[in-house]
């Protein structure tokens, strides 16, 4: 017994223009989250060095 598969159906059309501002967004929000996440560190050694020498 042998099954003939459906035809694939066709994709409906992407917004480029949309999708490269949304990719963008996300872009800024990442390296916004890296910042942030960067100076807590820097602060956290501060103290922790701080603490260490006095």
């Amino acid at each position: 017994m042998h099954l003939q598969a459906a035809p694939p159906r066709q994709l409906p059309a992407q917004d480029m223009a949309s999708l490269d501002a949304q990719e963008q967004r996300a872009q800024r929000v990442t390296w916004a989250v890296g910042a942030v996440a960067g100076a807590v560190l820097v602060v956290l050694t501060c103290l922790l060095c701080t603490r260490l020498l006095f």
